[in-house]
């Protein structure tokens, strides 16, 4: 293999990641790792290992595994996010741990915020606007959602410090679409690629946004109190199929339909990532090189563990 090529796992096995301040953050099913560039321009890399909710039986039930591992997600992104705060502004710290219950109260509080922001208050608005008709109001209620949210992405990207992570989240995207096309994972290796990926959370995003006119429309237009109580009783719901439908789009992604299906979230991604300087593809591909390692080893070991106990003896 040339330098910085890694060997590639089965089809069907993937990696996702997320931008942090001034770094990556990678993940497989047994680990994962955060690469963040402190002050002096070394790169920290650290590893954490993953539940086995990732890899267990939930995994692999059909529109029950969205919402479990989308919360767990949530939650690792938001600890990786604090621990790469800490390692970016300052020297690293030693006894920082990427588990514990501040990322899970933060990351529950950003999950509340984000459904009353985008659920709860489309559905105000929109009955302000339609009074009758519950087809249109559906409609009107996805459109507020969908204004929302590409406002929201718009504003905050105005940002200096929110612009560096979409860069750092468009390195993060050019090393998984490297990985996955056997390309060496090298600065220059990384760099023709695109930042955008069809498994990205900003098209989850957009998936939940279409999907919920869809599952809501049948409801009708009730009050607002059984409105918001049936925006929030459906969320898993809504949040296991576009997840399916994700996993979906991204396995088939060459097919034509499907990539004209994908447009618009590969077009919103214009918005959440932006074109990453060489540095921060080092940090995308040093994050991605310790998971594929600490996979590999993970792997290895629970193969060790499952394989049958084999018992010698000598006869006198």
């Amino acid at each position: 293999m040339t330098e910085g090529q890694v060997e590639r796992k089965p089809l069907g096995e993937t990696y996702g990641g997320q931008a942090i301040i001034e770094g990556v953050m990678m993940r497989g099913k047994y680990n994962a790792a955060i690469a963040v560039r402190r002050l002096d321009g070394e790169i920290v890399v650290k590893q954490e290992s993953l539940s086995g909710l990732y890899r267990g039986p939930v995994s692999k039930i059909p529109f029950l595994r969205g919402m479990p591992l989308l919360w767990d997600s949530l939650g690792l992104g938001m600890r990786a996010l604090f621990y790469s705060a800490e390692v970016a502004g300052q020297e690293e710290d030693p006894d920082f741990t990427m588990s514990g219950g501040l990322g899970i109260a933060t990351g529950a509080f950003s999950m509340l915020l984000g459904v009353g922001l985008f659920m709860v208050l489309p559905s105000f608005v929109a009955g302000l606007i339609v009074q009758e008709e519950a087809v249109l109001f559906n409609v009107v209620e996805g459109l507020i959602r969908l204004v929302l949210l590409i406002g929201y992405i718009a504003a905050i990207g105005q940002a200096e410090d929110i612009r560096r992570v979409f860069a750092y989240h468009g390195a993060e995207h050019k090393t998984i679409n490297a990985y996955e096309d056997g390309a060496p994972l090298t600065v220059d290796g990384v760099r023709p690629y695109s930042r955008q990926h069809p498994r990205c959370g900003t098209a989850f995003l957009m998936t939940v946004v279409l999907i919920s006119v869809l599952v809501l429309a049948p409801l009708g237009r009730p009050s607002l109190l059984v409105r918001i109580a049936t925006r929030l009783a459906l969320l898993p719901v809504i949040a296991g199929i576009s997840y399916e439908i994700l996993r979906f789009t991204a396995r088939h992604q060459d097919n034509p339909l499907i990539r004209w299906m994908i447009a618009p979230n590969l077009a919103l991604q214009n918005l959440t990532t932006r074109e990453p300087e060489d540095d921060m593809l080092e940090v995308g591909i040093r994050a991605l090189q310790s998971v594929l390692v600490g996979e590999g080893e993970a792997a290895a070991a629970a193969s060790s563990e499952a394989a049958p106990a084999t018992v010698s003896s000598t006869a006198d």
